[in-house]
């Protein structure tokens, strides 16, 4: 009978969250309740278009919530991570930490070929 390998945590990782801007946004996020748009583009150093682009992506695999209004007369947008998205950071965290504790692992042993 041969045991079966668990999957490598490298499968765990979300293409959506694991991208680098992506990632930057829901961490940003998960450090505040509430974060206006340009707030977070200066934070990330991003253009508007592009992140623009990446809130529609995260937007509609519902990881957060887009609110538009008005800050007195200056329209304003306001951004929130969904419970969803929480959810889906802390999994990706899990899975970073399991690779690094895999490389941890493999770099402390002797190199045979030393």
């Amino acid at each position: 009978m041969t045991q079966e390998q668990p999957p490598h945590p490298a499968t765990a990782l979300d293409d959506v969250v694991h991208q680098r801007v992506r990632l930057g946004i829901l961490t940003v996020l998960s450090e505040t309740h509430e974060c206006r748009f340009a707030t977070l583009r200066d934070e990330l150093g991003l253009t508007d278009g592009n992140l623009n682009r990446h809130l529609r992506i995260l937007e509609q695999a519902g990881l957060l919530q887009v609110t538009k209004g008005y800050e007195g007369r200056r329209p304003c947008t306001w951004l929130r991570l969904t419970r969803q998205g929480r959810v889906a950071l802390r999994a990706e965290v899990a899975a970073l930490e399991q690779l690094v504790s895999r490389i941890r692992t493999a770099t402390d042993r002797p190199d045979p070929q030393a």
